[in-house]
């Protein structure tokens, strides 16, 4: 039986969308395959990590029928890889074997009984389904999901949280030192949801979501979510996503938020950026310690080193507030302004040793806070 019959470029884009999960090792070998289900004229292809699953459907020719079958994803994808992006190819079973098409080129790859690959059980009830367009859930993802932890033993840090409530979406990403907070406004009211979602399952979101401008008439690709107790499960272009939740806690962010603090000063986000990186380059691997002087006029970033070199660095600023010196690890200033894209920025301090809140002018829906560090 052809199980399908299309060009090269549109079998790869298919399987790249689902293949990102995919672990080259793994205890189940059959979890390093793809699952192929046939049925009619439409081609469903299904990957899985026992946390995440994703699914799409797609019309790829090929003969009516049905048919099922699971064979190396990351095989299939090199293989592809290398043939030219129009060239015709095609999936032929034979017996416990599948055979790969395409020009002169045709290669045999093992399979693994369909039966074998464990499907994620899908929880029973899920909260209400909300929608939000995709480049809108993409846009909050970037702003946040730099400050998620990585590997941290609370476990519930290594992830975002997401906050459903009325008409606002909220994602916050913590890892103890900084906290990220972006929010958007959903077209329909929603009733208090929270959970929190994986760093994988976020990474995988932030690689598949559509971020593409689309005319004023046309109406923008969507996102639906809904939320269970232990899954979420999202659906968005012809695909489906279903993932597992990080259990536990999440800190109560708005009591890390600082409010009212008395000295603000906006400045241009480039402008500070290219200083603090230009300082950066003088602090050592393990120290990424950064001062910031701030007084009327004039904002000043300091670093020095083990090997007695100092880097300083001057900014003319609008400014006429108290005279504060205070220290940052220096990488967290430079993610929160690498992350954004708007000219200006907010920074609002209290003393030197209150943490600081990085905003953005005009606008209540990005919060950055990041912790002084002692230098």
């Amino acid at each position: 039986m052809i199980v399908l019959k299309t060009t090269q470029d549109k079998l790869l884009a298919v399987l790249q969308s689902v293949s990102g999960i995919v672990e080259r090792r793994h205890t189940l070998p059959v979890l390093a395959n793809v699952l192929i289900r046939k049925q009619g004229g439409q081609l469903q292809l299904t990957t899985s990590d026992l946390e995440i699953q994703i699914r799409t459907t797609a019309e790829l020719g090929g003969d009516e029928g049905s048919f099922t079958t699971t064979v190396g994803a990351r095989k299939l994808i090199d293989i592809l890889r290398t043939m030219p992006a129009d060239q015709a190819v095609s999936l032929e079973s034979n017996q416990s074997k599948v055979i790969l098409k395409g020009g002169k080129s045709k290669f045999t790859l093992q399979t693994l009984p369909a039966e074998d690959f464990p499907l994620v059980q899908e929880a029973p009830t899920f909260g209400p389904e909300f929608s939000v367009p995709q480049k809108t859930l993409k846009g909050l993802l970037h702003q946040v999901a730099f400050a998620m932890a990585v590997h941290d033993i609370r476990y519930y840090l290594n992830g975002i949280l997401f906050v459903a409530e009325g008409k606002s979406l909220s994602l916050v990403a913590t890892d103890g030192h900084r906290l990220a907070f972006a929010s958007a406004t959903l077209e329909t009211e929603v009733p208090k949801q929270e959970v929190i979602l994986p760093r994988k399952t976020v990474v995988e979101l932030q690689r598949l979501l559509s971020d593409a401008n689309v005319p004023d008439d046309a109406q923008a690709p969507m996102i639906e979510m809904r939320f269970a107790s232990n899954q979420a499960k999202f659906s968005f272009g012809g695909m489906e996503f279903v993932t597992k939740l990080v259990e536990g806690k999440f800190p109560d962010y708005n009591r890390v938020i600082p409010k009212n603090h008395k000295n603000t000063v906006t400045l241009g986000r480039a402008p500070l950026l290219a200083s603090l990186q230009r300082t950066a380059i003088l602090t050592s691997d393990k120290f990424k310690g950064v001062r910031l002087n701030i007084e009327p006029g004039v904002l000043r970033v300091a670093a020095n080193n083990a090997e007695q070199e100092e880097a300083m660095d001057e900014l003319d600023i609008d400014y006429g507030g108290d005279q504060i010196e205070i220290g940052f690890n220096v990488t967290y200033l430079i993610d929160a302004l690498a992350n954004m894209n708007q000219e200006m920025v907010t920074l609002e301090l209290q003393d030197s040793n209150s943490s600081a809140l990085l905003t953005l002018p005009d606008d209540a829906h990005f919060k950055y806070v990041v912790m002084p560090m002692r230098i």
